[in-house]
């Protein structure tokens, strides 16, 4: 682990504007849930979670073909998506 905390890609976005994007504090949050530390990952960046089970369950609807999983994987990333926009607004404010 710590290996992989000396070597977390520094954001672009962040290094031009010196403003966090709104993905700023998505590895930290990763690593911390690696190790097994939920309250530290939820406090670094709160949409990991959803994000991480968005991608699980687009996987498990793609692997098993179910009907209308278009409609499923669109509303759930809108669900993820505003959770990630209002998670940056409250950090930002």
């Amino acid at each position: 682990m710590n290996w992989l905390q000396n070597y977390l890609i520094p954001c672009p976005f962040k290094a031009l504007t010196g403003i966090d994007c709104p993905g700023c504090g998505f590895q930290r949050s990763f690593l911390a849930l690696l190790q097994g530390n939920f309250t530290q990952s939820w406090h670094l960046y709160p949409p990991t979670l959803p994000i991480l089970l968005l991608f699980v369950i687009t996987g498990f609807l793609i692997q098993f073909k179910v009907k209308n999983r278009s409609k499923i994987i669109n509303l759930l990333a809108i669900i993820v998506g505003n959770f990630v926009l209002i998670s940056y607004l409250v950090k930002m404010l």
